[in-house]
């Protein structure tokens, strides 16, 4: 196709109502808004909630592989956490390897963290009763193996 006027309304309807990648950031944007909404008294947003709860479980990481593991880009990655150092919730120390930084949580994120968990239950809770408990425990199932396909890629 020359012209993005030969395409079909029928064609960009099903494209707009079957896009797995359209329709996994709207999902994503409703999911994100929902716990960002009942986290906001914790001063956290769910990707800075998410970012700590990964610290807390490895202690000290470095950067690229704390990316990994959260599967995001490693400059994204570095772009989230200024602010969440500047709020104090983290620490960045040099690596052994100069190009190499690593990450980890400071007792202020410690505290952050403690106060936004409850919350997060709560957010969490939601969404669980909204889905119902199997619908929600066949979805997680399927979503983990979205991202473990990806990662084998």
């Amino acid at each position: 196709m020359d012209n993005i006027s030969q395409v079909s309304t029928l064609e960009l309807n099903k494209i707009s109502s079957t896009c797995a990648g359209l329709n996994f950031r709207k999902v994503s944007r409703v999911v994100t808004q929902h716990f960002d909404e009942i986290l906001r008294p914790s001063g956290l947003l769910i990707t800075q909630f998410t970012v700590l709860v990964a610290l807390a479980k490895v202690r000290a990481i470095a950067i690229t592989k704390l990316a990994e593991i959260l599967m995001m880009d490693r400059t994204t990655l570095t772009r989230n956490l200024k602010p969440m150092q500047r709020e104090g919730w983290l620490e960045i120390e040099p690596g052994q390897d100069k190009r190499t930084r690593i990450v980890s949580m400071s007792p202020d994120g410690e505290i952050a963290l403690a106060k936004a968990l409850p919350l997060w239950q709560q957010a969490q809770m939601n969404v669980v009763e909204l889905l119902g408990e199997a619908r929600w425990d066949v979805l997680l199932s399927q979503l983990t193996e979205i991202t473990e396909l990806h990662r084998e890629r």
